[in-house]
């Protein structure tokens, strides 16, 4: 677990990590030379019953405020100190606004330099910040007078600081690995090392990691938590990860190691946005801003998707576009600064981090349910997604489920998955909608088909292959419709032919009848009888009427039966017969012989050998020809 200091800047907060841990956190000669602390500063603090916990000193000054919401992600229990000196400040104001952006879940306060004011005035300072508490989100935190000079009240705030982590929710343990970079410098013998606090999950020694948003793959050759080798990094712990393969000039302060190969950077994300009621003016569409995640820092621009509502604070549906990509995870919080005048403004937490320019409705109800819910925020991005669907892969992200919630969800009712993407029901029942009106305009259109060509209904879809796939699954099960072969039809659809239909097929099939064994083709009979002739002759060929024997020209099926018996009745068995040889004893020219020849290959009549063909003897070997079909 992690505790992060905050507060004003001169009110004792390295003082007091010193009384409390033994360690100076202000490493940097200029910390040193200046006497305030600049950058992130490390301790471990050994804490009764919960074993030794990692402490983090912010700098309290205004220019260094980005550092502080470095330090201030991710951290369990907040150490507000406010110098009894001076009281509530207006960085401890700021500060305290960004814990509460962050969602921090506990606080503490530490009330320093108690020893250098009179009673009266301490109680009036407890007073004033018990007032600012009370406004808060917390409360009820604790609020714990002390000296970093006289280690007065430090016992006291040790106390607090155990019960508030004992109230933390534990993260769980096999969620997708994710370290936050803050620090990234060389070791001789060891390489480029990288510190952070673990947010979730969990990584081995000589695991293999990414580094976002660059994408860099690196081995991780050592870890070190609180300066000890360990085999394992958890969450909630600082760690320390030595890297091989990976120059230090190619890793920053706000890069990220993760495992898994679904994250990825992204550059435009929706969130809940909230803006301060304090802040200058309202958020416009253009108006640039700076967004603090993690250790990252980007220049932004957001977006909202639904007017202000009349209370200030609350949460507006944005979408937000950043200057380069940064990784970052659906239910992530984030805070919003204004570059110019400086200043907090607001924060957010992430709804979806892969969002695209998309058309989105603005969610309906209690919307908290989506700030704490994974599964909520699921169920938001399947119906923000539509027809596109959400990738398995990509769940755990853009969710912010562990993957063994991702499973239980796939595997319960929510939504429906193919080979690859998760569905909304709504989705699917959409899809069913459009599959019912093609097959009913279809019907009508095409009265002689059997049913409509599969690509043909897939193509009039517009829809992934895997939602058409589930949802003609899904009417097939509810015995909407059936398939054959590659036909999809309503479940008892037959040809239905008017009385024209049913006159022209009499006209087509007396045309081939007539040509016997020299059939007319297939353009030749739609220049005597219209464009409607292809119907007409796939509905005689289902009907058991006409053979198609080449692409192009169908036979009469007792004409087709005798031309077969005479192959028979004329050939030996055994003997080759030239092309020459067979026309003469069917009497046809080249341009219907040829096809007729390969058309008996293809039944296993003949078969063809070098220049000529063989009539083959096996008695299964019949003229397969089409029967009539309802």
């Amino acid at each position: 677990m992690i505790i992060g200091t905050a507060g004003h800047i001169d009110h004792g907060k390295t003082a007091l990590v010193k009384a409390l841990t033994g360690v100076d956190t202000d490493r940097l000669p200029e910390e040193k030379r200046r006497g305030i602390t600049i950058d992130l500063g490390f301790a471990p603090l050994a804490l009764e019953g919960l074993g030794t916990v990692g402490l983090i000193d912010v700098p309290g000054h205004e220019d260094f405020v980005r550092s502080m919401l470095v330090g201030a992600s991710g951290i369990d229990v907040g150490l507000l100190v406010i110098a009894a000196d001076e009281g509530v400040m207006p960085q401890t104001r700021e500060h305290m606004l960004i814990l509460s952006l962050l969602e921090i879940p506990g606080l503490v306060v530490a009330l320093t330099k108690s020893d250098a004011v009179e009673e009266d005035w301490l109680a009036l300072v407890r007073s004033d910040v018990e007032a600012v508490l009370a406004e808060s989100r917390w409360p009820q935190a604790s609020i714990v007078s002390c000296s970093a000079v006289t280690s007065a009240g430090i016992d006291e705030l040790r106390a607090a600081l155990i019960r508030a982590l004992s109230m933390a929710v534990p993260k769980p343990p096999d969620d997708l690995f994710r370290l936050p970079v803050d620090r990234v410098f060389s070791v001789r013998g060891t390489g480029t090392v990288v510190t952070g606090t673990v947010w979730s999950g969990a990584v081995a020694r000589e695991a293999d990691v990414r580094l976002l948003p660059s994408g860099r793959h690196a081995r991780l050759k050592k870890i070190e938590q609180h300066g000890a080798a360990v085999s394992v990094a958890s969450t909630g712990v600082r760690a320390a990860l030595a890297l091989a393969g990976v120059e230090v000039s190619e890793v920053s302060r706000g890069s990220v190691v993760v495992t898994d190969h679904s994250w990825r950077a992204t550059s435009l994300l929706e969130a809940f946005v909230t803006v301060e009621s304090t802040a200058a003016g309202p958020l416009k569409p253009r108006t640039r801003v700076r967004l603090h995640s993690g250790a990252t820092e980007v220049g932004a621009r957001v977006a909202f998707l639904e007017t202000a509502p009349a209370d200030d604070n609350h949460l507006r549906l944005a979408r937000i576009a950043t200057d380069d990509p940064i990784p970052v995870r659906g239910g992530d919080r984030f805070v919003l600064r204004l570059p110019a005048p400086i200043g907090t403004i607001g924060g957010g937490i992430v709804l979806d981090p892969y969002a695209r320019r998309r058309s989105v409705s603005p969610p309906n109800g209690e919307r908290t349910a989506l700030t704490v819910e994974a599964s909520q925020r699921l169920d938001w991005i399947l119906e923000s997604e539509g027809v596109r669907g959400v990738a398995v892969a990509e769940i755990a992200v853009r969710s912010g489920m562990t993957p063994d919630d991702v499973n239980a969800t796939i595997a319960g009712a929510t939504g429906r998955v193919g080979a690859n993407n998760l569905f909304s029901s709504g989705a699917v029942e959409s899809t069913m909608a459009q599959i019912r009106m093609i097959i009913a305009e279809y019907e009508i259109r095409s009265p002689l088909s059997r049913g409509v060509p599969a690509q043909t209904l897939r193509g009039g879809l517009r829809v992934n292959e895997e939602l058409a796939d589930i949802s003609i699954r899904e009417m097939e099960a509810n015995g909407e419709v059936e398939t054959d072969g590659p036909l999809i039809r309503r479940k008892g659809w037959v040809p239905n032919p008017s009385e024209s239909d049913l006159r022209a097929t009499d006209a087509v099939v007396h045309d081939i009848c007539a040509s016997g064994r020299e059939p007319p083709s297939v353009a030749e009979l739609m220049a005597r009888h219209g464009n409607a002739v292809p119907s007409l002759l796939s509905f005689l060929e289902r009907d058991g009427r006409i053979v198609k024997v080449e692409a192009d020209r169908f036979y009469e099926t007792n004409v087709l039966t005798e031309m077969v018996s005479s192959l028979r009745q004329e050939l030996v068995p055994g003997t080759v017969y030239v092309p020459a040889q067979l026309r003469d004893v069917l009497g046809l020219s080249r341009k219907y012989l040829i096809p007729f020849l390969e058309f008996c290959d293809r039944k296993g009549i003949t078969e063809r050998r070098g220049e000529g063909r063989v009539l083959r003897t096996s008695s299964s070997v019949v003229l397969d020809t089409p029967q009539p079909q309802s």
